[in-house]
């Protein structure tokens, strides 16, 4: 059990190549025990509360129980819509999370927000929108969490630009990052949720497979990627933070 004095691991301590060969196909669980044990201080989860990140947090606050458990850190983008603000709250309450919450600096509703850098800025300039909105709050948030790594919900099967993501690698500030669903499939998530019986985000079934926020995410039809919805017609496949 390891305590606040204990040191942060060095990353460079791991041979992620090995590693990424023995869990190329491991089951989550297996990868965040792994996690777990090896990295005893400074494991964060960033989540949106989409069914991949919710599959997560249930393996560890469920299953793994780590001694100190793990920060699970959500943006606070302002344009959630209501059924992720109210799950996330659902989220806390049955897991008792160590939710992190970070936004904006001194912009606390839409309407601040669209005062200070003006209407449906998403429209004319969604770049500078996810830098305010997610990039930025994001990059704080690791540093003022001590992030050594970080999990993600990330699947190769959600994008062609996922496509050869592998289980371990490092982001630019070198902290490792995790992907410990790179394997699994959209079906494999859904079939954990139903197995557990865990919370789920109700747009899921109204056609959003992807959920981000609100003014740009809409439902995907049938035979589309699971992501056409998040920023339809601006070809997009990334808000930044995974680029």
């Amino acid at each position: 059990m390891s305590d606040s004095t204990t040191a942060p691991v060095s990353i460079s301590s791991f041979n992620l190549d090995e590693l990424n060969q023995k869990f190329d196909k491991a089951h989550p669980r297996e990868i965040l025990a792994w996690c777990v044990t090896n990295i005893p201080t400074g494991l964060v989860q960033t989540s949106a509360f989409n069914v991949d990140d919710l599959v997560i947090t249930d393996i560890f606050y469920r299953d793994l129980k780590p001694a100190t458990p793990v920060p699970v850190l959500f943006l606070d983008t302002l344009y959630h819509f209501p059924q992720t603000l109210e799950l996330v709250a659902k989220a806390q309450a049955i897991y008792n999370l160590n939710l992190q919450t970070y936004k904006i600096p001194d912009v606390h509703s839409r309407e601040a927000f669209a005062a200070k850098y003006g209407e449906a800025l998403w429209d004319k300039d969604i770049t500078q929108f996810h830098h305010l909105t997610k990039i930025e709050p994001l990059q704080r948030g690791l540093a003022e969490l001590n992030t050594v790594a970080w999990i993600t919900g990330r699947r190769r099967d959600q994008a062609v630009t996922r496509a050869d993501m592998p289980v371990l690698e490092l982001d630019a500030q070198q902290r490792l990052k995790v992907n410990p669903l790179a394997n699994w499939t959209r079906q494999d998530s859904w079939a954990y949720v139903a197995e557990h019986g865990m919370i789920y985000n109700p747009l899921h079934d109204q056609g959003y497979a992807s959920i981000g926020d609100e003014p740009i995410t809409t439902p995907v039809a049938e035979g589309e990627d699971e992501r056409a919805g998040r920023w339809r017609g601006m070809g997009k496949t990334e808000c930044g933070i995974h680029i």
